[in-house]
Parts: structure tokens; C-alpha cells; sequence
């Protein structure tokens, strides 16, 4: 199975770092029907964690998030990676980053079952028109 390779856009929410901010927040994107790509969520320090999601469809998670009283990030883009889970499948897509002299600034990747992987890569906003070039789309 070939890589794909999309733009998708990400959004960022800041919570208390406490028990169930991440189920606060999942509940009512799930309430509202908003499907997720992507969920990562990470200490941001002083009581704070940073919840980074990639929606299905933005309208409907933007919609979603004003309604739920929730205040997300400006939309930013990423990369959504799938394909064939196999030994360097991550080292593949980043070597080509690294080779555009593209700094990426965070990814996240899993194998995802049925012998498939997933990963999202960020990088700084004014880099992703070249990252888009050096991977292919």
C-alpha cells in the first residue's frame, strides 16, 4: 500500500491540566457528530495542557467548538499521512522534509492495525508550501 499524503487543517485548545479535560472536550465534539483524525493532547506547563486536533471537516468542528463554548486555535495546516505499515515508513516521509531542508516541528505516528500507519507532521506555517513540494502533493 502506497503512502497518501493530504494537507488537513489542526486546530489547538488549551484546558487545565487535570482529570477529564480531554473527556470534556471529546464529549462534546462527539455530541456535536465532529469526527477526528487526530487527537494528541500534552503537558503545556503552569496547569495547562494542549489538546491538538485534526478535524474531518473544519466548518463543522469550528461550528461545533463556538457551540460548545470552547475558543480553538486560528486554523493551521498539517500533514495527514496513511499508508502500509512497514519498517522505516516514518523515516520515508521525515527524510524527505529533512532533505528540503524543512524543519518539522512536531509528528505524532502509529501503527493503526491491519498492518496500516498513520502520522500527522507539523511544520512551521511558512514552510508548508515547500513541505507540500518535498512530499510529493
Amino acid at each position: 500500500m502506497a503512502d497518501t499524503i493530504r494537507k488537513a487543517d489542526y486546530f489547538s485548545l488549551e484546558v487545565e491540566d487535570r482529570p477529564g479535560e480531554g473527556v470534556r472536550v471529546l464529549a462534546k465534539l462527539r455530541d456535536a457528530k465532529v469526527n477526528l483524525l487526530s487527537f494528541t493532547a500534552f503537558p503545556a506547563g503552569s496547569g495547562k495542557a494542549q489538546i491538538t486536533l485534526v478535524p474531518e471537516k473544519s466548518d463543522a468542528f469550528l461550528a461545533a467548538a463556538k457551540g460548545a463554548g470552547l475558543a480553538p486555535s486560528a486554523r493551521k495546516e498539517c500533514f495527514l499521512v496513511q499508508g502500509g505499515d512497514r519498517l522505516g515508513a516514518v523515516y520515508d516521509v521525515l527524510k524527505r522534509l529533512a532533505e528540503a531542508k524543512i524543519n518539522c516541528t512536531a509528528a505524532n505516528a502509529c501503527a493503526a492495525g491491519s498492518g496500516s500507519y498513520a502520522m500527522v507532521v507539523f511544520t512551521k506555517p511558512g514552510d508548508v508550501g515547500a513541505a507540500a513540494k518535498a512530499l510529493g502533493i
